[in-house]
């Protein structure tokens, strides 16, 4: 799976890594929903949002510029990625937000803010991604969640900090768990999220369309995220079917007309390093001899 230049800068993680094949998936962009919900949860991370930016009048350009982040470290040159990430850092030490019950200011780069935005965020990757029918495997699994300690440098997070496995994730999980709750921003991100505000004339695309996808993201939190938000939870078979069934639909749009939408990170990664660097799921599939030991199963 090397590239046919090898004297081109192959970026933080490079061709041969899990998270250069996995993030040219469209079902990121559920996955990249779902995170927003469970961020959400967090009452101290969500009021940074809502108090630092006009999310209600500019949630739809929030979405692009993570998405543009996200794009940019893992398919931008290593010295954009960083750029990336020094910009990121920059405006995080500039805002902070204050607790109305306590009138406690505390800054938004707060470390166990930021990991918990992470966490959030790369655990929502790996679970739409895998329940969809990507080929992620165990051993795949855990490989992205050590590469990712790249990422979370870049936004401010000590990489030592970071789980490196889905054990360690799931015990982060578990720890931060009683932090959780869903307050009034939190439901504002979900109503957003529900009915985003577009042009009269884009209603019926939005109900047709939009509300699937949110529900399916929504659909797909863990149970504690249904019952802190207050309601019902689907059978989770129910739901990894359903996922299952739209990534498929998904994955026959053809790559290169998805890869043209704007950024066009991919495209352009491509043409520095070469066709060679096409991400695509069945080159995921040909580590699997080498990550897995025998009678490893896929990650769920």
């Amino acid at each position: 799976m090397a590239a046919t230049r090898t004297n081109a800068d192959p970026g933080l993680f490079g061709p041969e890594s899990v998270t250069w094949q996995a993030h040219g998936d469209p079902m990121m962009w559920v996955a990249g929903i779902r995170a927003l919900y469970l961020q959400a949860l967090h009452p101290r991370a969500v009021r940074g949002v809502m108090q630092n930016s006009d999310f209600r009048r500019d949630a739809w350009g929030r979405l692009m510029r993570t998405a543009g982040f996200v794009g940019t470290t893992t398919y931008g040159t290593t010295e954009a990625a960083e750029r990336a990430g020094a910009r990121v850092r920059k405006i995080h030490r500039m805002l902070g937000a204050t607790d109305p019950d306590t009138g406690e200011r505390y800054g938004i780069d707060e470390p166990g803010l930021l990991l918990w935005v992470h966490c959030a965020e790369i655990g929502s990757y790996l679970d739409v991604l895998g329940r969809s029918g990507f080929p992620l495997t165990d051993a795949h699994a855990d490989r992205y969640l050590a590469e990712h300690r790249q990422s979370a440098r870049l936004v401010g997070l000590d990489p030592d900090s970071v789980p490196v496995d889905r054990a360690d994730l799931a015990a982060y999980f578990a720890r931060v768990g009683p932090e959780l709750s869903a307050g009034q921003e939190a439901h504002e991100v979900d109503d957003f999220l529900r009915r985003p505000p577009v042009h009269p004339l884009l209603v019926p695309a939005r109900e047709l369309l939009w509300r699937r996808v949110a529900r399916l993201a929504y659909d797909s939190l863990p149970p504690y995220a249904h019952e802190l938000y207050g309601r019902p939870a689907p059978p989770p078979a129910t739901v990894t079917r359903r996922l299952r069934a739209t990534g498929t639909l998904l994955r026959r749009a053809p790559a290169r007309l998805r890869w043209q939408l704007p950024p066009k990170h991919i495209l352009r990664a491509m043409a520095r390093l070469g066709p060679a660097a096409r991400p695509a799921p069945y080159k995921i599939g040909r580590q699997a001899a080498i990550l897995d030991p025998p009678g490893e199963g896929a990650a769920d």
